[in-house]
C-alpha cells in the first residue's frame, strides 16, 4: 500500500502542474486584464466591463460629478508602463508563469492586487463559512440518505419506493439556486413566513450572546444554506445507497445467512451493510468536495454569505490573478489529496481491497 500511496503522490505534481499551465494560457487570451481594469477605475469607467459594452461614460459622469479627471486628458503611457512593471506584466509570460510557480512552491501565494492583502489571509478569512457549509450539508445528506436508501432497499417495489423515488427525482431536477430562492421566499420574509433569517452566518449582537446563544445563532443563520446546497446530493446518496444495497441482497452470502435462521436485522446490518456501505462511505471526501466547491457561489451569493465561492467569483471579475491562481493552486492541490484519502477509505472499510495488487 506504502508504494501505491507514494506513486499516487507523486502523480500530483504533473497533474497539478498541468492544471496550472492550462489555465494560466487560456487566461493569457482573455480581454479585460488587471492593468486594464485600473485604467478603466482612473478614467472614471467603473470597470473595464462597462468601457467595453459603452457605459463607461455615464458611470464618469456619475461617479465623478464632472468631466475633468484624469482619463479625460489621457494617461501618459510612463505610467502605464510603471503598472506594468508592478504587477510583472513587463515579463513574457512563460517567465511569469515559471516565477510564479517558484514562489508557490515555497509557498508564497503573493498578495491580492486589489485588497493589499495576502493570498493565504484572504482564503484563510473566508475559508470557515464555506467549510461550515460544505461539512454540515454532507453531514445532513448522509444522515438523510442512508436511512433512507437502505428503507427504500428494504422496500423495494412498494408505495413506500415509487413515492419517495418521485420526490427524490423531483429533488434532483430543482437547481440549487431556484432551491434558495424558494426557501428564502417562503422562509425568510419573502412572501409567506419571517422564520429564518434573509442573510449572513451570524446576527449583529452575536458577540453579546451567551454560548448556547451563539451555537443557536449560528444554526438559525446556517438552515436555509444548508438545506439548498444539500438537495442534489441527497438524492444522489439516496439512490447510491438504495442501489448498493440491492446488489448484496440478491448475493449468495446474504442467502445462506438467512437459510441458517437469521433474522432479517441481523444479515442486513450484521453482513450486509459493511459491503454496502462501501463505496458510500469511501466517498465521503469526495462528496464534501463537490459540495464545497460546486454549490458555494451561488449559494453564498444568495444568502449574502462572505466566502470563497464568492471570493473566486469576484476575483474572477476583478481579474486579481494572485488570488485567481493561488487558490487555484490550492483547491487544485487539496483535491487530488482528496483523491488519494478517498482510496484509502475504501481500505479502511474494507482492507480485502489491494489497489497494488490490481495494478500488478
Amino acid at each position: 500500500m506504502g508504494a501505491y500511496i507514494l506513486r499516487r503522490l507523486l502523480l500530483v505534481i504533473p497533474t497539478l502542474l498541468g492544471i496550472m499551465v492550462i489555465n494560466f494560457a487560456l487566461v493569457q487570451f482573455v480581454p479585460g486584464g488587471p492593468i486594464e481594469q485600473i485604467l478603466a477605475n482612473l478614467e472614471g469607467e467603473g470597470d473595464v466591463f462597462e468601457a467595453i459594452s459603452g457605459g463607461g461614460s455615464e458611470t464618469a459622469a456619475n461617479s465623478s460629478g464632472n468631466t475633468d479627471y484624469v482619463g479625460a486628458r489621457g494617461l501618459p503611457p510612463e505610467f502605464i508602463a510603471e503598472l506594468e512593471k508592478e504587477f510583472g506584466f513587463d515579463k513574457p509570460p512563460l517567465e511569469r508563469f515559471l516565477d510564479m510557480m517558484w514562489n508557490y512552491l515555497r509557498l508564497d501565494f503573493g498578495e491580492s492586487y486589489f485588497r493589499s492583502i495576502s493570498v493565504i489571509e484572504l482564503v484563510l478569512e473566508k475559508m470557515p463559512v464555506s467549510i461550515s457549509l460544505g461539512l454540515w450539508s454532507t453531514l445532513v445528506a448522509y444522515l438523510v440518505s442512508i436511512p433512507l436508501g437502505i428503507r427504500k432497499a428494504v422496500n423495494d417495489g412498494t408505495r413506500f419506493d415509487t413515492w419517495t423515488s418521485g420526490i427524490i427525482i423531483m429533488a434532483y431536477a430543482i437547481p440549487g439556486f431556484l432551491f434558495a430562492i424558494i426557501l428564502l421566499v417562503l422562509f425568510a420574509g419573502g412572501s409567506y413566513y419571517q422564520i429564518f433569517p434573509l442573510r449572513g452566518l451570524y446576527s449583529d449582537n452575536f458577540a453579546e450572546l451567551s454560548l448556547l446563544g451563539k451555537i443557536a445563532d449560528y444554526f438559525w443563520h446556517i438552515a436555509l444554506p444548508v438545506i439548498a446546497s444539500t438537495i442534489s446530493g441527497f438524492a444522489t446518496l439516496t439512490l447510491l445507497t438504495k442501489n448498493s444495497f440491492l446488489d448484496e441482497i440478491q448475493k449468495q452470502y446474504v442467502m445462506t445467512a438467512k437459510a441458517k435462521g437469521l433474522s432479517e436485522s441481523r444479515v442486513l446490518y450484521g453482513h450486509i451493510f459493511r459491503n454496502a456501505m462501501l463505496i458510500v462511505i469511501a466517498g465521503f471526501p469526495a462528496v464534501f468536495v463537490g459540495v464545497f466547491f460546486g454549490a458555494s457561489l451561488i449559494i453564498e451569493t444568495i444568502f449574502s454569505l462572505d466566502g470563497l465561492g464568492r471570493l473566486g467569483f469576484e476575483a474572477a471579475v476583478a481579474r486579481d490573478y494572485p488570488v485567481i491562481f493561488g487558490t487555484l493552486f490550492i483547491f487544485g492541490l487539496m483535491g487530488l489529496v482528496i483523491g488519494i484519502l478517498s482510496d484509502l477509505m475504501y481500505v479502511f472499510v474494507d482492507p480485502r481491497i489491494d489497489f497494488e495488487g490490481r495494478e500488478g
